[in-house]
């Protein structure tokens, strides 16, 4: 059997393996969506901590770590394969429950944070890249949509179950038992169960037209190169990158912003669990939408998402009542679905088989660095202003990053894109 005969792409060809990384990914959401609930309801009532800016500075350690992880994984991941980065994102996880549980003061909560953050860098990256290989370009929008959707649907219910652990018993230590559970049945899997993905990427670039790459010698591009390459030598994929950091500003919200917010309109842990949660469960979507831009193309549903969650956040801040701030929170979440896997696609697009990983890890660099800037962003409006400020804030941010996506973004879709990668010139 010839290389690549044995690493075939698709995925009903490699559906157990797919099904694993689907498995991985929504344990990698669950870990994330212990603490979209529970966490800054502790800053709050458990550390006596009054400035909201305090409170998301877990948020800012978080999401730098996350976004340096997310380069650097993928450059690992190139080097020395997606297998054995992914079982190291799980045993960064370990820690993470004792140290809520024994949490002394607020700065052991942003240390949990940071491991947190490798965690989802390196763990989420690697499930991520794993799909996109298994799966082939064909279906390469509709892998990174089933992970998307799966890992934020893990976020739903883990934001809506420790909620109701905690309205039932308490803060802490009983929902992050459950989070001790999910990390160590995780890493189980990375270990015995994961195989390694590298070889489905070298299949690729071995085929006569080099993986849809135009330019050859984009196969042999330095890391240095690769990071210019998607962050500002090419307009479209800087396009995404901005999208990308400010996309994440609605999920900083929804982390901090919504269960205070929400918790002093008098809504109890369980029922800010389910508004939360509604936000997240609505990227379960993603397994449609990421199929939507294989069909119609990428940008269409990014612009039409940028929109609707700018206007769903906007619409927390003019409604009244439970049903209705649900609504707008899912309202919010089916535009994040519409825009998340799209985004994804444009990157992996434009990547060259060899270094997808490494120019995927790009991407999410500055996307998932939204969360530090947007935790600040949201922080300082509170404080300064008000906490519907922070909402109005978002939502202008998402309707102005959107406006550049349709200006500037060329559509990157393999069959009928406009988009040609520029070639870099040597250093």
């Amino acid at each position: 059997m010839s290389m690549n005969a044995r690493y075939r792409q698709g995925i009903r060809e490699n559906w157990k393996q797919f099904l694993l990384q689907v498995i991985t990914v929504f344990a990698v959401g669950l870990t994330m969506g212990s603490q979209r609930n529970v966490v800054p309801l502790m800053g709050e009532e458990t550390f006596d901590i009054v400035s909201f800016l305090g409170i998301g500075s877990f948020v800012v350690s978080f999401g730098v770590v996350k976004a340096v992880l997310n380069l650097f994984s993928g450059k690992w991941a190139d080097a020395y394969g997606r297998k054995p980065i992914l079982i190291l994102g799980w045993v960064s996880a370990l820690p993470i429950p004792f140290l809520l549980i024994f949490a002394p003061n607020w700065g052991w909560v942003v240390a949990a944070n940071l491991l947190l953050g490798v965690n989802q860098g390196v763990a989420w990256s690697m499930s991520m890249i794993s799909k996109i290989e298994l799966a082939g370009p064909d279906q390469r929008g509709l892998a990174a949509g089933i992970d998307e959707a799966f890992g934020y649907t893990g976020v739903a219910f883990g934001a809506w179950f420790t909620g109701v652990v905690a309205a039932y018993y308490s803060l802490r230590p009983e929902p992050f038992y459950f989070l001790l559970l999910v990390v160590i049945v995780a890493m189980l899997i990375a270990i015995f169960l994961i195989e390694e993905t590298l070889p489905y990427a070298e299949a690729e670039a071995a085929q006569p037209d080099g993986g849809e790459v135009d330019v050859v010698d984009d196969a042999n591009l330095s890391f240095v190169e690769i990071v210019k390459q998607a962050t500002y030598g090419d307009w479209t994929l800087f396009t995404a990158a901005q999208a990308g950091h400010v996309e994440n500003f609605v999920d900083t919200l929804v982390w901090i912003g919504f269960p205070l917010f929400l918790f002093a309109q008098g809504l109890d842990t369980a029922q800010i669990g389910v508004v939360v949660g509604v936000h997240s469960g609505a990227y379960f979507l993603q397994v449609y939408t990421g199929r939507l831009g294989d069909k119609v193309g990428r940008k269409p549903p990014i612009v039409a998402g940028f929109f609707l969650a700018g206007a769903g956040v906007l619409g927390m801040t003019m409604v009244e009542g439970y049903l209705l701030w649900t609504l707008m929170s899912g309202v919010a979440g089916v535009g994040m679905a519409l825009h998340y896997p799209n985004l994804i696609s444009v990157a992996s697009d434009a990547s060259h088989p060899l270094w997808r990983s490494t120019g995927l890890g790009v991407y999410r660099l500055w996307r998932d660095l939204g969360y530090a800037v947007g935790a600040v962003f949201i922080g300082l409006s509170v404080d300064l202003l008000s906490i519907e400020a922070a909402f109005y804030g978002t939502a202008t941010a998402m309707f102005i990053s959107g406006g550049l996506v349709v200006l500037l973004m060329e559509e990157t879709h393999p069959e009928f894109g406009t988009h040609e990668r520029p070639s870099l010139s040597r250093e």
